[in-house]
């Protein structure tokens, strides 16, 4: 009941913060203007990153109080909302930002959850039940990459309308149902709460899109469901349930991987954006944007049942 309360507010503080952000990105010019390379042909603000980092943020501290969680996920977004806003505008003017300097700010990021923490640990043999806790240092480098690759990922996917967003919001009901079923009050409370952002911002985000995340937005989504993946699904998992968050986050994962390797067998820079992703081949094959983004909430929630399976399955 609390879950479903918390996640109330938090899409009512999106609902009510993005025609203020739009009104105000419009006034000021913070938009994505179109290129050959993006689908839409018009501009289009790019605020909606910040309506999403205050309600999970706000919200979840409402409900959960000044913890190492709240604290992981408020500092981290805040910098990451600082630098993709960063980011953003640089893309208002028509100019790219540097990549170096985000790959040290998202590092940085990746590093924070250790301070407060959170970290994968461990893992349980089901078969003999013996627990094997990793060595501090592969806990560290496990839990760093996971999150830097997660803040990269759902950006990476972030090319259609309500793809990101919508494909966050499956991620977080796969992500809430495992903590339920383990357990995980803190976990559950923390994904119903973007759950009920992402829905919040999908009103004004699926196609025709009036508003986009933007870098702060996608990139926050990535880092608090990396957050809440390793604090839930990853603690106390065993060989098999370690796959349970890889495939509750199966699409930007595989996205990113096959997108990765064209890249580097084509000789292109890896960071360098291109038309290869998912949404885009599908467009090249005829859908129409919906029907794309509809066709790839299809697959995320494939994904999403079967990590639910295996989580039931080594119960």
């Amino acid at each position: 009941m609390i879950a479903i309360a918390a996640a109330f507010v938090s899409f009512i503080i999106v609902i009510a913060g993005v025609p203020v952000l739009r009104r105000m990105a419009l006034r000021i010019g913070f938009v994505d203007r179109p290129s050959p390379r993006k689908i839409h042909r018009k501009p289009v603000p790019l605020m909606g990153g910040a309506a999403i980092y205050a309600a999970v943020t706000v919200t979840f501290i409402l409900y959960q109080g000044i913890t190492g969680l709240s604290l992981t996920v408020a500092v981290g977004g805040l910098a990451l909302v600082a630098i993709g806003l960063t980011d953003d505008a640089f893309k208002a003017k028509g100019r790219d930002f540097p990549v170096w300097p985000r790959v040290v700010g998202y590092l940085a990021v990746s590093m924070l959850p250790l301070s407060f923490g959170i970290r994968i640990m461990a893992v349980t043999d089901p078969v003999s039940g013996k627990f094997y806790l990793f060595p501090e240092w592969l806990s560290a480098v496990a839990t760093i990459v996971w999150v830097f690759a997660l803040i990269n990922m759902v950006n990476f996917i972030d090319g259609a309308d309500g793809l990101a967003s919508g494909v966050s919001m499956i991620s977080s009901a796969t992500l809430l149902v495992a903590a339920i079923i383990k357990k995980q009050p803190d976990t559950a409370l923390l994904a119903a709460i973007i759950i009920g952002a992402c829905i919040g911002f999908l009103a004004y985000n699926f196609h025709p899109a009036r508003i986009f995340l933007g870098d702060a937005g996608a990139t926050f989504l990535g880092f608090v469901l990396a957050v809440v993946a390793v604090e839930g699904a990853f603690k106390s998992a065993t060989l098999l349930s370690m796959a349970v968050p890889i495939l509750a986050l199966g699409l930007p994962i595989f996205d990113t991987i096959i997108v990765m390797l064209r890249r580097l067998l084509s000789g292109k820079p890896l960071h360098r954006a291109d038309n290869m992703h998912f949404h885009h081949v599908l467009m090249r094959w005829g859908l129409n944007q919906v029907q794309a983004v509809s066709f790839l909430y299809l697959i995320a929630a494939l994904f999403a049942l079967l990590s639910i399976v295996l989580l039931l399955v080594q119960k």
